[in-house]
């Protein structure tokens, strides 16, 4: 989440309006993450996210994301619920952005994992596996291996400001992951995205999802994957073995994985790291001038990467079969 379109007053109150949520009290924006703008909102009849749609997300694309969480909190998933206004619409526009309230779920976030958080992910993430079922509108996952390509070359040589040698380093993983990339995994809606700040608990208790603008048709394990990379790692880049295990072991106590998902956790999780090395490369070298927003160190996932070019299966994730 972050900030990049400032919204006049009386726009902001003129838009929750036409939602019928009561009076606007207060909008302060939220920034964290590196995607959309996005402001709390406190009106007379409680709180409310909204959310202006900036940057990757296309508008055509906004009826998948909306639709989504209003089937996956059908199917008993706690993740925000888009509100409609009193057109029966849940898409409107604000400062000339696309945007959309969705309701405010309790819980905080936690900025250094545990092992129980970790658990309580993976479990969490199966569910949500499991609740995509039936869901009728399917979308490219556009940051998989065919879009990372494209965001190499938009970084060009100015990744080797980053660090130097990165430039070459990246494209030698993707000619890789071109190559060998797994195929035909269990695959279904995935969230694609659900990092720390994704995640509210309450104490150790996951209390709901959020952020479903990056979700997809993919595989099921590679969103795992990106679990594994976002929660298990430490500050100085060593994967805690003890977190993968909990974490893996919370996903199978709900959906167990086929051979073949084990198979190719090791490629997925190398792939995961790329794909998030490649977005905060290209974030960090394009940050729009006077965006509340700091961007992602894109290094952080340079050195998640080479710990996966060392494993040799899925057992070093921490799987116990």
């Amino acid at each position: 989440m972050a900030v990049y379109t400032e919204v006049p007053d009386d726009e902001m109150a003129a838009f929750v309006a036409r939602y019928g949520i009561g009076e606007l009290l207060s909008a302060k924006g939220i920034a964290e993450g590196v995607e959309n703008s996005n402001y709390l909102l406190h009106t007379t009849q409680g709180f409310y996210i909204l959310t202006l749609y900036e940057k990757r997300v296309n508008p055509a694309e906004l009826p998948f994301f909306l639709g989504l969480m209003q089937h996956l909190s059908g199917r008993g998933l706690n993740c925000p619920v888009p509100i409609v206004d009193s057109q029966g619409e849940a898409l409107g526009r604000l400062a000339g952005r696309p945007a959309a309230l969705v309701s405010f779920l309790d819980g905080l976030s936690v900025r250094r994992p545990t092992v129980a958080h970790c658990a309580e992910v993976g479990r969490g993430l199966a569910l949500l596996h499991q609740a995509g079922e039936g869901f009728a509108m399917s979308r490219v996952n556009a940051l998989s291996v065919p879009g990372w390509r494209p965001l190499a070359e938009q970084a060009g040589s100015d990744a080797d400001k980053v660090q130097p040698g990165l430039a070459a380093r990246v494209i030698a993983e993707i000619e890789r992951h071109e190559r060998d990339w797994p195929q035909g995994l269990p695959s279904g809606v995935i969230h694609a995205d659900l990092f720390p700040n994704n995640v509210f608990f309450i104490k150790s208790k996951l209390s709901g999802l959020i952020d479903f603008y990056f979700a997809c048709t993919d595989a099921f394990a590679y969103d795992l994957a990106i679990c594994l990379n976002s929660w298990c790692f430490e500050a100085d880049s060593s994967f805690n073995l003890t977190k993968g295990q909990a974490m893996l072991a919370g996903y199978e106590s709900v959906r167990r994985l086929e051979e073949a998902e084990v198979a190719a956790l090791p490629a997925l999780c190398r792939g995961s790291a790329l794909r998030f090395l490649l977005t905060r490369l290209v974030d960090w070298l394009n940050v729009p001038p006077g965006a509340l927003v700091k961007p992602h160190d894109p290094l952080e996932y340079d050195r998640k990467l080479a710990f996966h070019q060392r494993v040799a299966d899925a057992r070093d994730y921490g799987l116990r079969r």
